[in-house]
């Protein structure tokens, strides 16, 4: 049977035990359903083949030998990550449009016995609701921002508050990026599109009657763009803006950026791109504190003379609401304390 999704939140009401995308491994890497499992029953290079030979020789002769790879790779998916799935096991299949990579593949799972089913118009319909939802709907819940300068934890706090059961949408998580020059994580960011697909979920899932709370960004996270209307949301939002002394938030970023620093190439080569927006002598101060392994007086300075001048110009063109919340200290310990003033603020709102 065809399932027909009709909204973002479908899927895990659906109760299935799996979904399986069998694109092409390109494909996947691109975008897939989140959650999803990549088997793919074609390819990269069988797939170009098999398009090919449709377009250029003949539809039938491309679906015979289509056919045939299928079989094949569904044969080794089936001995391999398959080969430990009891009876009971319920799968959801999908492809590019819903049509003959998945319809095969879902007749052999049931054939074995599964209850195998496919998505109707495969990723394309997924990716249709995605677009609906960050592109054309307006974010459901009232936005609240938290904000302060460099190195305030406000990722750190963001997911402390959620743990408390405040709604949070983590842009920085989803991006996979801290939202920096410095910010880049092991792995990379996500595509444009499969960070707009999990964004989507987020988004789908937001109670209308209570506050999302969103750490305040550029329009940018790292290379992920964030969609119109959350970000003509988040500059109009109101703001809980987190006020914290400048030693404990150097101290702070030498702890969350020790990836970072435990890599003094990368450190240096990052370093070497403020070149353009500082005097030479000032970029080789910031060179010799990161070779000697002054951290956290790296951090200080750098927030002294590059993060919050950006800052402070930034806000002064901001006439939104804002609630200060003092933080005398971002130590591991402080945090929880602060994470509940914040809650009792965003309460407010």
């Amino acid at each position: 049977m065809a399932i027909t999704l009709s909204s973002l939140t479908d899927l895990a009401a659906l109760g299935f035990d799996t979904i399986i995308d069998v694109r092409s491994p390109a494909e996947w890497a691109e975008d897939h359903i989140p959650g999803a499992i990549s088997l793919p029953v074609l390819s990269n290079a069988e797939r170009a083949i098999v398009g090919t030979i449709y377009k250029q020789e003949s539809p039938f002769r491309a679906r015979k030998i289509g056919g045939a790879l299928v079989a094949r790779n569904a044969a080794a998916h089936l001995e391999g990550p398959l080969a430990d799935k009891a009876g009971g096991w319920r799968p959801l299949v999908y492809c590019w449009r819903g049509g003959m990579r998945s319809g095969s593949f879902a007749t052999i799972l049931k054939s074995v016995g599964w209850r195998a089913d496919v998505v109707e118009g495969g990723y394309r319909s997924w990716r249709r609701l995605v677009v609906e939802q960050v592109y054309d709907r307006p974010v459901a819940s009232p936005v609240v921002l938290l904000d302060g300068n460099t190195g305030s934890a406000k990722t750190e706090l963001l997911a402390l508050l959620k743990a408390r059961g405040a709604q949070v949408i983590d842009l920085e998580g989803l991006a996979r990026h801290r939202g920096s020059l410095f910010g880049a994580m092991p792995g990379g960011q996500p595509s444009q599109k499969a960070f707009e697909g999990a964004l989507a979920l987020e988004l789908a899932r937001l109670d209308p009657a209570r506050p999302v709370l969103v750490e305040a960004e550029s329009a940018k996270v790292g290379q992920c763009r964030l969609p119109p209307r959350l970000w003509r949301a988040m500059v109009a939002a109101p703001r809980i803006e987190i006020a914290a002394p400048r030693a404990e938030r150097a101290a702070y970023l030498a702890r969350a950026y020790a990836d970072l620093s435990a890599d003094p190439a990368r450190l240096s080569a990052t370093l070497a791109l403020l070149r353009p927006l500082h005097a030479a002598e000032r970029v080789e101060s910031w060179q010799e504190l990161a070779a000697t392994g002054a951290h956290e007086a790296l951090a200080h300075s750098l927030m002294a003379h590059h993060y919050d001048p950006r800052y402070a110009k930034h806000r002064a063109r901001m006439e939104v609401p804002r609630q200060v919340v003092e933080a005398e200290s971002l130590r591991p310990g402080a945090l929880p304390v602060l994470a509940g003033a914040i809650l009792a603020r965003l309460g407010t709102f």
